[in-house]
């Protein structure tokens, strides 16, 4: 059964997108965490996702519905691209710290930052 939010608030200042629940359940993503997790073709890649990195900081300018199934979510970094929807969002949030770990570790493997003024870089000795 699909879970659909009954409230939808975008907080620009702390750059989080929360999300409610008849169930009591509520959600604090934050935009970097939708933005690297981002179901788009550019994120996702055709069966291979494609890290995303330097994306600390970045924000949501834009939440918008799209039909009755998903949001539209504008990023300040230019990317609108991929529909969240319901279930894809509900699960973000359901798996938000063990997504966050995972990327967190995959971004160490590559040697890459969330930071954009950083780059990363590994000495071969």
């Amino acid at each position: 059964m699909t879970k659909i939010p009954t409230a939808i608030q975008l907080h620009k200042a702390s750059r989080t997108l929360t999300l409610k629940y008849a169930s009591g359940e509520q959600f604090d993503l934050p935009a970097e965490f939708l933005r690297v997790h981002s179901p788009s073709a550019e994120v996702q890649g055709h069966g291979k996702p494609v890290l995303q990195f330097g994306k600390l900081g970045v924000g949501l300018t834009k939440v918008e519905p799209a039909g009755n199934y998903a949001l539209k979510l504008t990023f300040d970094d230019g990317h609108d691209s991929g529909l969240f929807t319901w279930d894809y969002l509900y699960q973000l949030g359901q798996r938000q710290a063990e997504l966050w770990d995972d990327y967190l570790q995959e971004l160490n493997r590559a040697g890459k930052s969330r930071d954009p003024n950083e780059q990363a870089v590994r000495l071969m000795l």
